[in-house]
């Protein structure tokens, strides 16, 4: 069959525009010397517009008397360690929510930019954290039954609106875009987890500029892969939140994916990456892409601190139509994993994937653990007018978003925007906008409109549908970002975990696609493979 439109359109500009199957085999223990491998050569690669000194001002006292030993104390308690050994070790007095956020900041400071090892992941950082870490640590004794995302440092990807901190899509005209907290960041808060700094990203959540590399924007310069720097893609269009969740610089991140902008950077810094049903999450308050297929997510390096962030974010949301659609959401997504077993479950295996050994690996793991594994021919299906959908949901959406939700921005259309980036198109426009101009260009009747999403939902549903239902399966098996834009217009939730390195050592990732509103299963599909295979390593630069 052909490549299952592994590449078709909306993944080459959405997501992880290289992200191909190749006959993978496994480097675990060994990191690959790369001084002979052929780096990747950009036009851009760090920001022209982050000021370190600024950046650093609020946290510098603070820091000057986090020393090396305390540094390396808290390291044992916090590196590589999840939410709920985090939280036991502050139970146990072993550690403060202080200690924890001045660990990240101080590994932001000395690895993240203007270094040999930079990886420009972070764009902002919260000036108030430490206060509020201490207040936390304050309120620790009368918070008994607090959610375990209490206290705990997370970064979120700059599409998503955060008081006291520009929202600024990576776009050098969102600058100054001061706003209100999305919805899901006010849920956060609720929960008591304080708010890191925004995450760099692809421009436009990767909708902007055509052929310009994955995690690139104009104001956060060019994200680099810890595994690979400048030599293995990061993914995109989240590519901040999977790089400083992959190398420690904090404990989890929020991504937003339209169709692989999660799936894709989690695989690609061997992370685990939710992409949840439409609805469950809020988008209000998130810049947008598509009303249609716009979702965020949990990012974390184990699949429990996934459940927990993602319990962290749930809640109706009444200004946003699929969220009121979705309703409530009672489950809680953390507590059942290890409840949970693989026996008797239902994977299908693609048979055009089988030629990748590590997804061979992955599978034969799944049976030895108990599952039962349907290979099955995967149908040829088109997914056609992709990109018009996307074109002609953000004429209407990103508007909306302005009007709504955008802060300090006199912008009103996809145009306004279009024509500032003109006035000054080196410094705001590197790679130029040909995304955004065929979004000016693109336009339909209301019907037309409709038939376009009617015809890519009833495909999508039908290349998953078809063969859950004749096998009876749980689940369908794939890698990385390669049938994300079949599970965006399905509306199919999805999930990433590490599966283990090529020879390159290029982190891949098994993804576990299911039926609308089957996370907890998929959480505990994933909990189970991590637990059987433990597969993921920490990029061995940031080891320190």
């Amino acid at each position: 069959m052909k490549k299952l439109l592994l590449f078709f359109i909306a993944s080459a500009f959405i997501s992880c525009k290289n992200d191909k199957s190749e006959n993978t085999s496994e480097v675990d223990q060994v990191q690959v010397d790369s001084t002979n491998v052929e780096e990747i050569e950009f036009k851009q690669v760090d920001s022209r517009l982050i000021d370190n000194d600024s950046l650093w001002k609020p946290f510098e006292a603070d820091l000057s008397e986090f020393s090396t030993e305390v540094y390396e104390e808290v390291k044992a308690l916090v590196f590589e360690r999840s939410i709920p050994e985090i939280q036991q070790a502050i139970d146990n007095e072993k550690l403060t929510y202080e200690e924890v956020a001045l660990f990240y900041l101080s590994r932001i400071k000395e690895y993240d930019r203007e270094n040999d090892l930079s990886l420009n992941s972070i764009i902002s950082l919260n000036p108030n954290l430490i206060k509020e870490a201490r207040e936390k640590d304050r309120q620790i004794s009368k918070a008994a039954n607090h959610h375990p995302i209490f206290g705990i440092p997370v970064l979120l990807k700059d599409n998503i609106n955060t008081a006291n901190i520009p929202t600024t899509a990576g776009s050098y005209a969102l600058q100054d875009n001061q706003t209100e907290d999305a919805f899901i960041v006010k849920r956060l808060k609720e929960n008591g987890a304080l708010i890191l700094g925004k995450a760099n990203l692809s421009e436009w959540a990767n909708f902007f500029c055509e052929g310009c590399p994955n995690g690139f924007s104009t104001v956060g310069g060019q994200t680099l892969n810890p595994y690979g720097r400048k030599i293995h893609d990061t993914g995109g269009s989240s590519s901040g939140s999977g790089v400083a969740v992959a190398a420690n610089f904090a404990p989890v991140a929020v991504g937003s994916e339209t169709s692989g902008s999660i799936l894709s950077p989690s695989s690609s810094n061997s992370v685990v990456g939710l992409k949840p049903t439409i609805g469950v999450l809020s988008r209000g308050g998130i810049v947008p892409i598509s009303s249609t297929l716009d979702t965020p997510g949990p990012i974390t390096k184990s699949v429990i601190d996934n459940a927990i962030l993602m319990d962290a974010m749930k809640g109706v949301d009444k200004a946003d139509a699929a969220s009121v659609k979705a309703g409530k959401q009672q489950t809680v997504y953390y507590s059942n994993l290890e409840n949970a077993e693989l026996k008797g479950k239902r994977f299908g295996a693609i048979k055009s994937l089988m030629e990748d050994t590590l997804y061979v690996r992955a599978i034969n793991d799944l049976r030895k653990a108990g599952a039962e594994i349907v290979e099955f021919e995967a149908e040829e299906i088109d997914l056609p007018n992709f990109l018009r959908l996307l074109n002609l949901d953000m004429k209407k959406d990103l508007p909306a978003y302005f009007k709504n939700y955008g802060g300090d921005v006199s912008y009103k259309s996809v145009q306004d925007v279009v024509a500032y980036n003109e006035k000054d198109s080196m410094n705001r426009a590197p790679y130029g906008q040909a995304l955004f101009l065929g979004i000016v260009k693109d336009s339909s009747s209301e019907k037309e409109f409709a038939a376009i999403k009617d015809t890519l939902k009833t495909n999508g549903t039908r290349f998953f549908e078809k063969p859950m239902k004749e096998h009876d399966l749980d689940a369908v098996l794939s890698i990385n970002n390669y049938h994300a834009g079949y599970a965006a217009v399905a509306k199919y939730p999805a999930i990433t975990v590490p599966m283990g390195y090529t020879s390159e050592n290029k982190p891949m990732g098994l993804i576990f696609i299911g039926k609308p509103f089957t996370e907890e299963h998929l959480l505990q599909f994933a909990y189970l493979f991590e637990k059987n295979t433990k597969r993921r390593k920490t990029p061995a630069d940031y080891n320190e």
